[in-house]
């Protein structure tokens, strides 16, 4: 073939000189696109085809679905093995639940809940037995009004149906209770569904060991102490403004003996370690937060039933809608009291004060269920209403913004 074929055989249809070297360019650079596109392609298939085995227990059934990869790293709970999960009534019943009928909400959250608009969340702080649960909180999330309303009850509260006999108080539920079974946390949500009518959607619980390592983990919690806190000799926080790092902040949530009103008067100095530690969350920022709760979760410092991308919803929520005068912190009602169980022992108790309970309960935490009656509760009071002795603690609501600027009633005495 001559040089002249060859020249012309570099000329396209249309007129235009195409050189050799790039149309075989163009050809590598194709075949290497359509492979990257195949290969993409492929992953996605697999990480959303339903290929994988999740089991996942919904009370005393095991149920198994097929998930895909994405689905099952949102899903896990790792840290659930300890506790287990909770058996949860039919979201969808809405008799059954008490619903109000102007309760069909959208919150927008693609997060399993019990009751649509709201969540709630049953923190536990154990001592250092890991038998007694010292802190018990129900933190319920309204979704729809983007408020947090927090219910402390009192580790001594007299729950004679539930705790264990020796002390028929709450904080033995966990460990010693009365009904068997079921699981420990079961155990605790089952007394508090069934005393204070709050539906719990999962659970936390945290030892107390487990406080230093997870304040040291953000940097620390600044705080204003009204007072002097004597731990022991020589652990002791000084009044006024510091930075708790992880061992102060346990001296501080657990301290009790130097209160008047002894566990109660730890009860209510606990809200102002809660308003620091919120507006410290609230600062942190979106994701600054999360990498923060990616961390606990990571080094296990919680037992919970959350997955990860649960708590990554929760922690969206508050970093973007909670605002400190939104965070309302509640207590039981009731009074201090001693029991006699009738082994010839006494024990210092929490008598709740049932009608004052159940009107707080009614207000604050059940916006999207009908009122409760005195019928519809459990609790036992130990001192009959008519006779109480004492009805300061029946009135207990504080505000996070009101305790972060020191003006508190309910703090520590």
């Amino acid at each position: 073939m001559s040089k002249r074929n060859k020249r012309q055989d570099s000329w396209s249809e249309t007129g235009y000189y195409v050189p050799q070297n790039r149309k075989r360019a163009r050809d590598v650079i194709v075949t290497i696109a359509a492979v990257l596109v195949t290969a993409v392609l492929i992953l996605v298939m697999v990480f959303y085809a339903p290929i994988i085995r999740y089991e996942k227990t919904e009370g005393s059934t095991l149920v198994t679905q097929q998930v895909s990869i994405l689905d099952y790293w949102k899903r896990i709970q790792p840290l659930v093995r300890q506790e287990g999960t909770l058996s949860k009534p039919d979201a969808n019943n809405a008799s059954a639940l008490n619903l109000k009928e102007d309760s069909d909400y959208d919150d927008g959250l693609d997060l399993e809940q019990i009751i649509e608009g709201q969540y709630t969340i049953l923190f536990l702080g154990m001592d250092e037995s890991g038998d007694l649960s010292d802190v018990n909180w129900l933190l319920q999330f309204n979704l729809i009004e983007g408020m947090l309303n927090i219910l402390q009850i009192p580790r001594d509260s007299f729950m004679p149906d539930y705790a264990s006999y020796s002390t028929a108080k709450f904080n033995s539920i966990y460990h010693s209770g009365q009904e068997t079974g079921v699981t420990p946390m079961q155990r605790v949500v089952n007394a508090i569904e069934d005393s204070f009518c709050i539906y719990i959607d999962c659970y936390v619980k945290l030892n107390c060991t487990d406080i230093a390592n997870i304040v040291d983990s953000i940097g620390g919690i600044l705080i204003t102490l009204p007072e002097e806190i004597v731990y022991e000799a020589d652990k002791v926080l000084p009044a006024g403004e510091q930075v708790l790092d992880g061992e102060q902040s346990e001296w501080f949530v657990r301290f009790r003996y130097g209160y008047d009103e002894g566990d109660i008067g730890r009860v209510k100095a606990q809200r102002i370690f809660l308003a620091a530690a919120m507006e410290k969350m609230l600062d942190m920022g979106h994701v600054t937060l999360l990498n923060a709760m990616k961390k606990i979760y990571q080094n296990q410092w919680i037992a919970t039933d959350l997955s990860l991308e649960e708590i990554s919803m929760i922690a969206d929520f508050a970093s973007n809608r909670l605002t400190m005068d939104a965070v309302n912190v509640f207590m039981v009602p009731g009074e201090g009291v001693t029991y006699y169980p009738g082994d010839g022992t006494a024990q210092s108790v929490y008598s709740i004060h049932k009608s004052a309970t159940i009107e707080m309960l009614n207000e604050y935490f059940r916006p999207f269920q009908n009122a409760i009656t005195s019928e519809d509760s459990t609790i036992v009071e130990l001192v009959p209403e008519g006779q109480y002795l004492a009805s300061n603690n029946d009135d207990t609501q504080e505000n996070l913004e009101d305790i972060s600027e020191g003006d508190t009633e309910d703090g520590v005495q």
